[in-house]
């Protein structure tokens, strides 16, 4: 049994539960109809005990749940339960960004919308090195050296061979008019959000100042999607640490959010216009 487990176990384990809370069992019940100890179940929901992707389809059956999508979605976490690379960083760094990049190596898609910095699958390493410096809380230069590292690695989603992660930042004309690290590494950064701009699979796209105020201003909004939307999961970078939304009603008020974010948000190509014309200023 595990004493720890990763975030998408935690997810699936979660799941499992909402679907026998909405047939209206007790863990108790739900025990005693599958024919097995409570503890069992419990384990199961908080992610401590794996389940294979027969054993979800039996729970599933047993929960009564008419969505098979949804089913075979939540059959499909079980695979793969080799651990990845982010556990190399396990005690060195919070748990929660250990979780963060489990979930954008599953992801089917990933959207950002970010005010004050470039998005992190998208800073360089001299970007990234200035941001860690300027934590508020002081960082040790080894857990700096240890953070820069992660956030390197977490880019590489954006350049998997066949399958790269199809990835949509929204910045905001602050965050590029900012020099992070004075004007060289503010170029540098600047320059190769231009170049990832220009791969199929990721779109860059900004919001001006004359856009005044817009719903979500003053937060960064991170959206991953699932293979199925009830799967789908925000998580908000607050001062605090990560937090994850995985609620459905949460995540319907998010997807609004966006659509509405979109309505004032240049289109790619004036996007690549605006990051020329300000680096032309530095």
């Amino acid at each position: 049994m595990k004493s720890t487990p990763t975030g998408r176990e935690a997810r699936l384990g979660k799941e499992l539960r909402k679907l026998r809370e909405r047939a209206g069992l007790s863990s108790t019940e739900a025990a005693h109809r599958l024919g097995i100890k409570q503890n069992q179940v419990s384990n199961t929901e908080s992610g401590r005990m794996g389940v294979s992707p027969d054993r979800v389809r039996m729970l599933a059956s047993h929960y009564e749940c008419p969505d098979q999508v949804l089913v075979e979605a939540l059959a499909h976490m079980t695979r793969g339960r080799k651990r990845g690379w982010w556990e190399q960083y396990r005690e060195l760094l919070p748990d929660a960004l250990l979780d963060l990049a489990e979930l954008e190596h599953h992801a089917q898609s990933l959207r950002d919308s970010i005010t004050a910095r470039i998005p992190g699958l998208l800073q360089t390493r001299e970007y990234a090195l200035e941001i860690f410096r300027q934590a508020v809380t002081e960082l040790p230069p080894p857990e700096i050296e240890h953070r820069l590292s992660f956030r390197i690695k977490r880019q590489a989603i954006l350049f998997r061979d066949g399958d790269p992660t199809p990835y949509e930042a929204i910045i905001h004309e602050a965050a590029l008019r900012m020099k992070v690290g004075g004007p060289t590494v503010t170029r540098q950064q600047l320059q190769h959000l231009l170049d990832m701009s220009e791969r199929d699979h990721i779109t860059v796209r900004a919001i001006t100042f004359d856009a005044g105020a817009y719903p979500g201003s003053g937060q960064s909004i991170h959206y991953a999607r699932g293979p199925v939307p009830q799967l789908d999961t925000v998580y908000l970078d607050q001062s605090h640490g990560l937090a994850f939304i995985d609620a459905e009603s949460e995540l319907h008020k998010y997807r609004t959010l966006f659509d509405r974010i979109d309505a004032v948000t240049l289109a790619p190509e004036k996007t690549r216009d605006l990051i020329h014309n300000v680096m032309r200023e530095l």
